[in-house]
């Protein structure tokens, strides 16, 4: 469904994404991941035809991005980071507007929209403008726009940024209802949502495909770290720095919570320091509230792959 073949871009002299090669077949849900900055956004653009590429070859189910464009484009949906919606028209005026836009045949304009009003709970504010809606359901609408020409692949960027935790929900199931039906490429900041929606997970850092896999295999081939969280009174203590010199421990993180101090260890693969770090509590004197052993999680490979000093 989507082939990509030595993409590059560049800003003036910046190089936003370096010879990007991947594939993603018909009926995949693959969750695109990377730090900001990575150049997620740019290839989501450049595959919808948003942008050109500097080289190299980008084809939807077939078509080139770039010489067929057109062609490519009615097989795709796109949901943007910032969803662009005309705010003074009513949300049954809109998806029709946008469906003869996006060239149904004027006697499948009312069936198509009436589809996706039920598919994304649109129904009871098919005439509410859309200036009164709420973010959440300004999404929805978003992915109707993207659904309404009925296209066989979704490219989500960003679907659930800006919601509350219920929005998120609501917005994640019905994502799941659509990618039975259709290839999804996905771009979220919510690693655990990518474990629980998608087939594979592509993970982009400084313009260059650092892994591409299951998020199991993930786990396993990475022998990816998990982490530990301590929270202490560590009094005049240069407690991050001693922690950091326990065997097992890669790095530190610290931030204060009252009298406390919560410490978050990124730990070497298979390392387990608990008896060390509570044996340097008792020898600091400090008090310990909490130590916790996290297991390893997407989050963990995504956070060994792209940082800083990797």
């Amino acid at each position: 469904m989507i082939q990509v073949e030595n993409l590059n871009k560049r800003y003036g002299g910046v190089l936003a994404i370096n010879n990007l090669s991947f594939g993603v077949d018909r009926g995949e849900v693959v969750g695109f991941l990377g730090p900001n900055g990575a150049g997620k956004s740019t290839t989501m653009r450049i595959l919808t035809g948003y942008l050109p590429a500097t080289s190299g070859r980008a084809s939807i189910a077939g078509f080139d991005v770039f010489e067929q464009s057109l062609q490519a484009r009615r097989r795709l949906g796109y949901l943007p980071e910032n969803t662009p919606l005309y705010t003074d028209m009513r949300v049954g005026e809109y998806l029709r507007y946008r469906a003869r836009l996006k060239g149904v045949p004027s006697s499948k304009v009312r069936v198509r929209v009436g589809d996706v009003l039920e598919l994304c709970n649109l129904r009871d504010r098919e005439r509410s403008l859309i200036s009164s809606l709420s973010k959440g359901y300004r999404q929805r609408v978003g992915l109707a726009d993207a659904l309404v020409h009925d296209p066989d692949l979704l490219i989500l960027d960003e679907p659930t940024i800006g919601l509350d935790p219920n929005q998120i929900r609501q917005v994640r199931e019905l994502i799941k209802n659509l990618a039975s039906k259709r290839t999804v490429l996905i771009s979220t900041h919510i690693l655990s949502e990518v474990e629980i929606m998608c087939s594979r997970v592509i993970i982009i850092h400084r313009g260059e495909i650092r892994a591409s896999d299951t998020a199991e295999n993930l786990l396993s081939s990475h022998r990816a770290v998990g982490s530990m969280r301590v929270e202490a009174k560590v009094g005049n203590d240069s407690a991050a720095e001693l922690l950091a010199q326990v065997g097992g421990v890669k790095a530190v993180e610290s931030e204060v919570d009252g009298d406390y101090t919560v410490f978050t260890l990124r730990l070497d693969a298979d390392a387990d320091p608990s008896e060390a770090v509570m044996r340097l509590a008792v020898e600091r004197k400090w008090a310990v509230r909490e130590l916790t052993r996290r297991r390893a999680t997407l989050e963990d490979v995504f956070v060994e792959l792209t940082h800083p000093a990797t």
